[in-house]
C-alpha cells in the first residue's frame, strides 16, 4: 500500500498466448502460492494488465471456504446478480498483516478470457464471488480497505484473529 501502482487503472491484454503472457501467469502463480494466497492480480506485482489469477488449491488461510478451480481470467468483466451483499474478512498482499470487514456482492457473473484467449463465462456465489471481486478491484485501482464501511472493522491480522495464520491473500 502506498505504491502509486497500485492506484492506477490496469491496461488490456491485447496478444494471448504469448511467451510474455505465460511468464507472468507463471510468476503470479508462484507467488500466490507461496503466500497461501487465494488470488493475485497483475498489479500487485508492478505489471499493469488485466490479468488475474486465482484458486487451484484449497488456501490454510481459508480452511472453511470452498475449493475454488484455478482460474486465470484476463480483460475480466463483472456483472452482479442481484443485490445481496454479504460482508467479510479480507487481506491482501499489499496490505500485509492487516484485515478488514468488508461488503462484496454474494452472487455475480464474470466473463473474460484465459491466457489462450478462450472464452470464460461463469457465474458464482460466496467465497469464489468475493474472490474475483477482490482480485478484479486491482485491476481499477482499488485496495480493499478503500471499501471497508466501518474502519472499526480494519486491523492486524494477529490482533483481530490471535494464533491465526496471519500471510496475505
Amino acid at each position: 500500500m502506498g505504491d502509486p501502482r497500485l492506484l492506477e487503472a490496469a491496461q488490456p491484454v491485447r496478444a494471448f498466448d504469448t511467451p510474455e503472457l505465460r511468464t507472468l501467469v507463471d510468476d503470479m502463480l508462484d507467488t500466490m502460492k507461496h503466500l497461501n494466497g487465494a488470488g493475485l492480480a497483475a498489479p500487485q506485482i508492478a505489471v499493469g494488465l488485466q490479468v488475474v489469477i486465482f484458486g487451484g488449491f484449497k488456501s490454510p488461510r481459508y480452511p472453511e471456504s470452498d475449493e475454488i478451480p484455478f482460474t486465470v481470467l484476463i480483460n475480466p468483466k463483472l456483472e452482479p446478480l442481484g443485490g445481496e451483499m454479504e460482508e467479510g474478512w479480507e487481506g491482501c498482499l499489499s496490505v500485509p498483516g492487516m484485515r478488514g470487514l468488508v461488503p462484496r456482492f454474494k452472487r455475480l457473473r464474470y466473463v473474460g478470457f484465459d491466457a489462450k484467449g478462450q472464452p470464460i463465462d461463469r457465474t458464482v456465489s460466496d467465497f469464489h464471488a468475493r474472490v474475483v471481486q477482490h482480485e478484479c478491484d486491482h485491476l481499477a485501482g482499488v485496495l480493499y480497505p478503500m471499501r471497508i464501511r466501518d474502519l472499526r472493522n480494519f486491523g492486524f491480522a494477529d490482533v483481530l484473529f490471535p494464533g491465526q495464520l496471519d500471510q496475505d491473500d
